[in-house]
């Protein structure tokens, strides 16, 4: 039995709409028709909230469908690798950013021999971070915006 199959008969087996059942998850009426119709399934967290309000263990509300285990386990993983790009994301902006304030900051000099001392090659490494950042938030971005759809 998968997913959606299994909460439409825990739901109607309690003489539930899926209205009341919305109400005591704390989300839509269209969330749930969409779990019954597998359209989307609920995060691990709502899965223990749906287990909680038809007192079931875990076991008995997912293990029986090995889609739903497998779904979870692969959301999971894709979370996790996003925030992962989104902290890449961060860190390579900021380091970029910071190869600039410390390229100005540093400033240049001239010695006694007219000879230029600048920490020229902050400007290249800044340019690098910055468009590595650039690259890992447009790929974070794509990500986020396929798991959506």
């Amino acid at each position: 039995m998968d997913f959606g199959s299994q909460v439409k008969k825990l739901r109607t087996s309690r003489k539930l709409t899926q209205e009341q059942l919305a109400q005591k998850l704390n989300v839509s009426r269209q969330t749930i028709s969409g779990w019954e119709n597998n359209r989307n399934l609920p995060d691990l967290e709502m899965v223990v909230m749906i287990a909680k309000t038809f007192q079931l263990s875990l076991d008995q509300l997912i293990l029986g469908d090995s889609t739903m285990t497998t779904k979870l386990m692969n959301d999971s993983s894709e979370t996790r690798k996003m925030r992962i790009n989104l902290y890449v994301t961060i860190i390579m902006t900021l380091t970029g950013m910071g190869c600039f304030l410390l390229f100005k900051i540093i400033g240049s000099s001239l010695d006694s021999n007219g000879v230029l001392h600048e920490p020229f090659f902050l400007i290249p490494i800044g340019y690098l971070f910055l468009l590595m950042g650039l690259i890992s938030g447009f790929n974070y971005l794509f990500k986020k915006l396929r798991k959506r759809n």
